[in-house]
């Protein structure tokens, strides 16, 4: 528990505001909550306080400050912030972002998450631009990534979201199938939308391979210092926050040079601990605060069960992988030695990333149907709860309230008590 208050520290979010869902993985960028008493049981009609009909699929999570709720939105050609009323459902505002919305196979251009301070929200979209709101609906600024740096050269769209630390946004740009422009990192002034810093980040991943849907994250050295983890392109690489300066890098993610691999579950840090999955073998994990090459003087443990979509989450004793088929392995966090493997939860594909909170873990299919899981070292399936629509968002939590995405709603499941 000491860790998780430090981490909330650094993205400088009160303690005392952990019943917000600030971007997509929660306060502590791990699919991680503190809350309890969460609900465990529900339908498309049964324990849903409110749902709000959705224009369309997404990927991004909604994210919650408050009483607000902030939804990157596709409808038709149009790309939209979205603010609701979380106590009823009801838009506020929406806000323009783009044009140019586009179906690139299951993803469309709202897929990354947005990500707020409780003062301002930012919000990425797979065309490129990158805009600021206050809460009030006030544009602030606005940045056309494509314009300036050039076209995103990804094969299914870009889909990484901001990460929000101190004051400033890091956003990743890792590409390569449809371009031979170089990979990069951006770190961007929060209030001013200025580059603070560009720095590229090569790769000799080939074809299709380069191609990164990860959302940078944070590591703890020993040390205690802290650096910026950017995961994809056949390697996962630690950087410098204040100069973008790449620190260490450890590849291995791709030992047959295999052209498809691009990567879409992003990286996971508990500590100094960086998990990197890849696509499905090896997700290898590595202590954070190297120099150099790495690959083999830094790793700790390897495992050939990773998932392809779906990133993983631990408990701080155990680390638990669902794949995209829904078949979850646990390992002890450490030392990745199985505790239970191979056990399948309800068939079907899995895109979301699981959740765990209140002692459980919350996994929810394309088909909408979100399975609990009982967390700790015996397998035991708690509930499956289905909406009978098409999900590809991770759920969030708030104020014991569970907040699922579909494409024709977003759902508010359970009744609202502050912890």
């Amino acid at each position: 528990m000491k860790r998780r208050f430090l981490l909330l520290g650094w993205l400088g979010i009160a303690c005392c505001c952990a019943d917000n869902w600030p971007q997509w993985r929660g306060a502590g960028l791990d699919g991680v909550s503190k809350e309890r008493n969460l609900p465990v049981k529900w339908s498309a009609t049964e324990n849903i306080t409110w749902k709000l009909p959705m224009p369309a699929w997404t990927g991004a999570t909604p994210i919650i400050w408050g009483e607000r709720i902030f939804l990157n939105v596709a409808e038709g050609d149009n790309l939209l912030l979205w603010c609701v009323d979380r106590n009823d459902g009801k838009p506020l505002w929406k806000k323009h972002i783009s044009g140019g919305n586009i179906k690139m196979r299951k993803q469309n251009m709202s897929s990354p998450s947005p990500v707020t301070d409780g003062k301002w929200v930012w919000v990425m979209t797979g065309t490129g631009y990158l805009k600021a709101f206050d809460f009030q609906g006030n544009e602030q600024w606005v940045r056309d990534i494509q314009k300036d740096y050039g076209k995103f050269g990804l094969n299914w769209g870009y889909g990484s979201s901001p990460l929000l630390y101190e004051d400033a946004l890091f956003v990743q740009v890792l590409h390569g199938m449809n371009t031979d422009d170089p990979s990069y990192v951006l770190k961007i002034d929060k209030k001013t939308g200025k580059t603070l810093w560009r720095v590229e980040r090569p790769t000799k991943a080939i074809q299709e391979s380069p191609d990164s849907y990860t959302t940078p994250v944070l590591a703890t050295t020993a040390a205690k210092t802290r650096e910026l983890i950017i995961s994809g392109g056949d390697a996962v690489t630690g950087h410098d926050l204040a100069t973008g300066k790449e620190l260490w890098r450890a590849e291995g993610f791709n030992l047959q040079n295999n052209g498809a691999y691009r990567v879409i579950a992003s990286p996971l840090t508990y500590g100094d601990l960086v998990f990197t999955p890849t696509r499905i073998r090896p997700l290898q994990v590595y202590r954070a605060g190297g120099k150099g090459d790495v690959t083999e003087s830094r790793r700790v443990w390897k495992f050939d069960n990773g998932p392809d979509v779906p990133t993983p989450v631990t408990d701080g004793n155990l680390f638990y992988s669902i794949n995209d088929r829904g078949i979850v392995w646990a390992l002890k966090m450490q030392t990745g030695e199985e505790v239970y493997g191979g056990k399948r939860i309800k068939p079907g594909t899995y895109s979301a990333s699981p959740v765990l909170a209140d002692g459980k873990i919350y996994i929810t299919s394309e088909d909408g149907v979100t399975t609990v899981l009982k967390a700790g070292p015996d397998f035991e399936v708690l509930a499956e709860n289905n909406i009978d629509e098409y999900v590809l968002s991770s759920v969030a939590v708030s104020d014991g309230q569970i907040f699922l995405r579909g494409d024709k709603h977003l759902y508010c499941i359970g009744k609202r008590v502050k912890q």
